[in-house]
């Protein structure tokens, strides 16, 4: 029986970057996540008889949401709703199963890389029919019904056992649960060069992947250790668990400091890789050498054509206007598109979809392709084995011929986290009203050629998408930006990017933190971040 249900708007739920994020118990209020669910459902047009995906990383509160949001939808009149078993479905999974089951959109329930538990985060978002993350006008949209909902529809019915594949009935929906790896695993079959890539482990080549307690653990053992033959046990923290089993799943310098450290040892692995909460993001890591995501887009458009699945070239490279121009270098001399957009992997949508680009990037350790609408961190990491498998080099060397061929993009990225919103606004009001004079400027001995805020034109649809950044441009090609990051839960988070383009090979291989500290030092004082945050450090670099 459908049941009609009272409820009262809550007033904070406009999603970010990537949906809707909140710590666990917030969702847990009374109609909290039903509110969101049926106004989403409410923007959807044509939704009577049609096909909805489920996507989730298995973090706390997701076995119980995903019992909420089938039954909500089966009250929508979704006749089919696909899941994977157990709740699992990375998100470039659920993605790829929007696509092939010509599904009118997906929810994916996860807060991707932000640590899980009962006082961690949740989230929730909306993919549309192209697999990728909705567009502005339709989360504004949804954000907008949030405000004003009074009731929503939800079907009275045992709750659906998640966990045995098949279909069973929910009232006059179908709701099916699928093996979450299967139409993956056929998907990267088909890109990547697996006999090339089994030869490689053949060869001793070592291999170690951290799905860090998150939702790729059954993908990496399916795929690197089962499928492709890399040693047993080289996929560590394999198994999913609602709090990631204490891991904070972001796969960056910070909270993989132990892949890191192995790699840098002379015993350490070839490649050492992992992926975080959801799936999407990757981290590279060779021995003795890092690679920065921006680089790994470079290096990956570059050699995209090593690998079967891109054999006949790529269309263009699309990166977020924060990651380096590394990857544009690579563009021009290939002949193909670049592109650059705000960041958030739905501006790449459109720009896949007219077939513009075939490979994008964010420096925030997402990359990703034509395969998908969205970032995808197995990809990436088969993306690798299957270029060193071919050029039968090691991570180390690959970069150097490649600085060689390009020249060297220094890089890195400064997180001050949880610093108090109201300063964090502050900080940014004062740098856009201090833009217009900036302009010819010298700071510590560096004369500012451009100082801008980042505003996009898509060139597919029309729309403007403006207030994107704070551009900082010198006249030696070296840049900063700012930003404040949509993806936490708590406070705000204030990003500073720094990026200085070296051409001398010789200085190719100098330390990144002493060829950035100097444009560091500018940009607190550009910003007068310690006056502002009340720090004096970041809190994370990567």
């Amino acid at each position: 029986m459908i049941r009609i249900i009272a409820t009262n708007p809550y007033s904070d739920q406009r999603p970010g970057t990537s949906g809707l994020r909140k710590k666990v118990p917030v969702f847990q209020q009374p109609h909290y996540l039903a509110n969101f669910v049926q106004s989403v459902f409410d923007c959807v047009e044509g939704r009577q008889g049609a096909i909805l995906v489920v996507g989730g990383d298995g973090r706390y509160f997701n076995r119980e949401a995903i019992q909420i949001t089938l039954k909500i939808a089966a009250a929508n009149g979704f006749a089919r709703i696909i899941f994977g078993r157990s709740g699992f479905l990375s998100t470039p999974a659920a993605s790829n199963v929007i696509r092939q089951r010509k599904a009118i959109g997906g929810l994916v329930l996860s807060a991707s890389h932000n640590p899980g538990g009962p006082d961690g985060d949740f989230g929730v978002k909306f993919n549309i029919a192209n697999g990728g993350p909705a567009p502005e006008g339709f989360t504004e949209a949804a954000y907008a019904r949030s405000k004003v909902i009074d009731a929503y529809r939800i079907l009275e019915a045992p709750d659906v056992d998640i966990d045995s594949l098949g279909e069973t009935q929910l009232q006059d929906s179908v709701v099916e649960v699928i093996d979450p790896v299967a139409d993956y695993q056929a998907l990267m079959e088909k890109l990547f060069d697996f006999d090339r890539i089994r030869e490689l482990f053949r060869g001793g080549f070592r291999f170690s992947f951290d799905a860090m307690g998150a939702i790729t653990g059954p993908y990496g053992v399916a795929i690197f250790e089962k499928a492709l033959g890399a040693p047993a046990g080289c996929v560590l923290n394999a198994v999913p668990l609602p709090d990631f089993g204490g891991h904070h799943p972001d796969p960056n310098l910070v909270h993989a400091a132990h892949l890191y450290n192995a790699a840098m040892r002379a015993d350490g692995p070839d490649l050492s890789a992992a992926s975080d909460g959801d799936g999407d993001r990757n981290l590279i890591i060779g021995k003795s050498c890092f690679v920065s995501p921006s680089d790994s887009l470079a290096v990956i458009a570059a050699n995209a054509h090593l690998a079967p699945g891109y054999a006949g070239g790529i269309a263009g490279v699309a990166r977020s206007m924060p990651t380096s121009g590394a990857a544009d270098r690579v563009a021009r001399k290939l002949g193909v598109n670049m592109c650059e957009t705000p960041t958030g992997w739905k501006f790449f949508g459109n720009l896949l979809d007219a077939g513009m680009v075939t490979i994008c990037g964010e420096e925030s350790a997402g990359t990703g392709s034509s395969h998908v609408r969205e970032k995808d961190g197995v990809w990436a990491i088969l993306m690798w084995l299957n270029i060193l498998a071919v050029r039968r080099m090691s991570v180390l060397d690959l970069m150097r011929a490649h600085w060689a061929e390009y020249g060297r993009n220094f890089y890195v990225r400064h997180d001050y986290e949880e610093i108090d919103a109201d300063r964090a606004a502050d900080l940014m009001k004062s740098l856009r009203a201090r833009l217009p004079a900036l302009t010819g400027q010298s700071i510590q001995g560096s004369r500012i050629a451009k100082a801008d805020e980042f505003e996009y034109l898509d060139p597919v649809d029309g729309s403007l998408s403006s207030n994107q950044g704070v551009r900082i441009l010198f006249e030696d090609e070296s840049r900063i930006v700012f930003r404040l990051s949509g993806t936490g839960t708590v406070g705000a988070t204030l990003r500073v990017y720094l990026e200085m383009f070296e051409a001398d090979q010789s200085r190719h291989g100098l330390d990144v933190s002493d060829v950035m500290a100097p444009l560091a030092a500018k940009a607190s004082l550009l910003a007068d971040i310690p006056g502002y945050t009340g720090r004096s450090a970041p809190d994370v670099v990567t």
